[in-house]
């Protein structure tokens, strides 16, 4: 795949001295679906306001197909789609005029065909003629991103897409993100719901305090950091543990009823053998043993915790 976003030693800084961005360096590919996560104030959506052109940088260089942002503003903005988090739209206005008029912004011809085809994609075609005012909060978070397609950009910006929204609604836009990406759109989200990424992306960025800490591959990523937790349920409570177990860092859980040793999937010995070797000889004795994988949530926890 080709590089579709390229940011290049990217900084941004406002007046009272505060630096948002410190140096970020992202490659987008094209018909990705990257999804951008960090904490509250870890510079997402300053990073995705910069490179829509809404924030100046104050160093480094963007591009978006090949046009930079600033020196060619115009081409890299028509490349681009985004929908930023508040939902702000005319109360009064129609659904279909709204999203008609956004074509018009970026110099496009009606059409009403792309139009009507963008609208029957997010299951807004019945509502084409009701005013925003009177559609739920998902429907006019729907007509945000009918809004952003509707002059056929090549990348899409989801600034915390389903804030607020419900499950069902939440992975109605799972699909439709799924959708957007089998017709070549490439798509980079920002979002606070960790099984939204681990559900939908193809790679997994995570900022904090303004410098980007990796993007990798999201299954290279799991299979990288993820710890496997083996919980051991007793037959008898353990008040405490024996001093002959404490290199293995054992978790007590349940006042004693069960332990949990966490052990890294990638290392050349996992340790449980002789764990249980120990156990016994230390007079505990198990009713009960259950595995588990680390989540996209563990390993973006324990990224933010270690690397400030």
């Amino acid at each position: 795949m080709s590089v579709i976003v390229s940011v290049q030693e990217l900084h941004k800084s406002y007046a009272d001295g505060f630096e948002a961005l410190k140096g970020v360096n992202l490659e987008i590919q094209e018909g990705e679906i990257l999804a951008l996560l960090g904490p509250n104030g870890a510079g997402k959506t300053t990073l995705i306001s910069t490179i829509c052109g809404i924030a100046i940088p104050t160093s480094g260089k963007i591009t978006v197909g090949g046009h930079d942002v600033i020196d060619d503003f115009r081409a890299a903005r028509q490349m681009i789609g985004l929908v930023p988090q508040e939902v702000a739209l005319e109360p009064f206005a129609r659904v279909r005029a709204t999203v008609a008029f956004s074509r018009g912004l970026f110099g496009k011809n009606p059409k009403d065909a792309i139009v009507e085809d963008v609208l029957r994609q997010l299951s807004l075609w019945d509502k084409r003629n009701a005013a925003t005012r009177e559609l739920s909060g998902g429907m006019r978070r729907r007509v945000l991103i009918a809004k952003a397609l509707a002059h056929e950009p090549r990348v899409l910006f989801l600034d915390e897409p389903t804030a607020g929204v419900d499950v069902e609604l939440r992975r109605d836009m799972w699909d439709i993100v799924r959708r957007l990406k089998a017709q070549g759109v490439t798509i980079i989200l920002t979002t606070h719901y960790i099984e939204e990424a681990e559900a939908i992306a193809d790679r997994i960025g995570v900022i904090n305090d303004g410098r980007i800490l990796l993007v990798e591959e999201k299954a290279t990523l799991m299979e990288r950091l993820g710890k496997k937790r083996l919980r051991l349920e007793l037959h008898e409570q353990a008040d405490a543990l024996p001093d002959a177990l404490s290199e293995y860092a054992l978790e007590r859980i349940e006042d004693g009823n069960a332990l949990i040793y966490t052990y890294d999937v990638m290392a050349e010995r996992s340790g449980i053998t002789r764990l249980l070797s120990d156990l016994s000889d230390a007079g505990l004795h198990l009713r009960d043993l259950q595995t588990s994988q680390s989540s996209l949530e563990d390993i973006f926890v324990d990224l933010v915790k270690e690397r400030p």
